[in-house]
């Protein structure tokens, strides 16, 4: 029975590390296709509002491509395990990318701002007090 399921753990670890293999792939493109639309944009930055909002968008979207590529490699390289600091990593980027589009009120600015500290405290415990398994090293 050991075996049996042995196997299926094999199995599905193959179908994960194939996932995310071709997920890595795809969020290479969006890096570069990113990186070439900042480009793009750089003639028009500094003549009106709109391209600066564009041109910040992009720079974060940007950002948040290239964490989850990050995220991918370090899964490879930490023995198929992905670090929990990594998450909060995009987390605040998510919300900061947030606060950049979006940021009629004042309410939601400030509940967005709260999430953010909450992020980086829960990263100052990870870092301080977490261990990676598999790994030995101090975050």
């Amino acid at each position: 029975m050991n075996h049996i399921l042995k196997n299926i753990s094999t199995f599905f670890q193959w179908v994960l590390n194939g996932t995310l293999f071709a997920i890595g792939i795809v969020l290479t493109v969006a890096v570069l296709n990113t990186a070439y639309y900042i480009v793009t944009l750089i003639p028009g930055l500094f003549t009106t509002d709109i391209a600066y909002t564009t041109f910040m968008e992009e720079i974060i979207n940007f950002f948040l491509f290239f964490e989850f590529l990050s995220l991918v490699v370090k899964y490879f390289k930490n023995n198929f395990h992905f670090p929990l600091r990594y998450f909060i990593y995009i987390g605040i980027t998510a919300i900061i990318r947030l606060i950049i589009v979006s940021h009629e009120s004042s309410m939601d600015l400030f509940l967005w701002s709260s999430s953010i500290l909450a992020l980086v405290i829960s990263l100052v415990l990870v870092v301080r007090y977490g261990k990676e398994p598999n790994s030995g090293e101090r975050l």
